[in-house]
């Protein structure tokens, strides 16, 4: 029997296969390190977090009908999220991101989201044949949604009626795709996070700081934007206001997966009725404690 969801999270379930080194690595950098192999992915990542906050989410995405991908849905069950929705395709494989981190940052990355991209608006199924919602009674509630989906079906999302009615929270899945998003910009219901790289890469200039980022991406005409900006104050703006906050400082022992955790906590926060400065200011630190090494709760 399918369960019931209360937020759903569209888009990249995949392996993620990191190389992290104690060392400062560059170009031809051949160092010791830990290579681990983590369920991940951006939907994957807040979904993860999410049932940690006590939601119950559930991920639309694709998953081949192979070992890995069985093995992927087995494990993302262990964190309490709902799998009954994804899409299993026959002849495509699983999908799989490689990075390398080093102690100075990401030193390099490879997301292989060739099956998401392939499966497309396959994925979108459950809210339009009754599961999670039709045409006349669309889903209402909120969406984590993924900037690795393609531009195509961003843009028959921002203009579907089967999602007129939700809530929308956007994130892109790295600064490489971060135009894409630029689909949904005017959609009434999102509400999009970017770290400072991504919000210049929307708005084809340089930000000197997140508050600024926020009112350039208002001006494009987001409604409610989260920009983050490593260690340095994270800023809010909805609707032409704009507040920030200094996350803690922190060890930095992983980067991979923050900006997914701070978009969930946020998404935690405003759902349990927090007002926007708690919900920034506990988004902040729940990413500050990730980036730590420790589990955000």
């Amino acid at each position: 029997m399918e369960k019931t969801p209360d937020i759903l999270c569209i888009g990249a379930v995949l392996w993620d296969i990191i190389g992290r080194s104690a060392s400062h690595m560059r170009l031809g950098s051949d160092v010791p390190g830990r290579i681990t192999r983590l369920p991940g992915g951006v939907a994957m990542n807040i979904a993860m977090t999410l049932g940690r906050f006590g939601m119950a989410p559930a991920v639309l995405c694709a998953t081949g009908r192979d070992a890995e991908g069985d093995a992927l849905l087995s494990e993302a069950e262990t964190f309490g999220i709902i799998t009954d929705y994804a899409y299993r395709s026959e002849d495509l494989p699983t999908d799989r991101y490689m990075a390398v981190e080093g102690a100075n940052g990401l030193i390099a990355a490879i997301a292989d989201a060739h099956s998401l991209e392939a499966a497309g608006a396959k994925i979108l199924r459950p809210l339009e044949d009754g599961r999670l919602g039709t045409l006349d009674r669309p889903w209402s509630g909120p969406i984590a949604l993924d900037g690795n989906l393609t531009v195509d079906l961003l843009h028959t999302i921002a203009h579907s009626p089967l999602f007129r009615a939700a809530d929308l929270r956007v994130a892109p899945a790295s600064p490489g795709k971060a135009e894409r998003l630029l689909a949904l910009v005017g959609h009434p219901g999102v509400t999009l996070y970017v770290n400072l790289e991504e919000a210049g890469l929307l708005c084809q200039c340089e930000f000197s700081d997140s508050s600024a980022a926020a009112m350039g991406l208002m001006q494009r005409g987001v409604t409610h934007v989260l920009v983050t900006d490593g260690g340095r104050a994270a800023a809010d703006g909805l609707s032409g206001d704009i507040i920030t906050h200094c996350p803690p400082s922190v060890l930095v022992t992983r980067v991979t997966g923050a900006g997914d955790t701070f978009m969930a906590a946020h998404i935690v926060s405003e759902r349990a009725g927090m007002d926007r400065a708690t919900s920034l200011a506990r988004a902040a630190k729940a990413a500050a404690t990730y980036v730590s090494g420790d589990t955000p709760l």
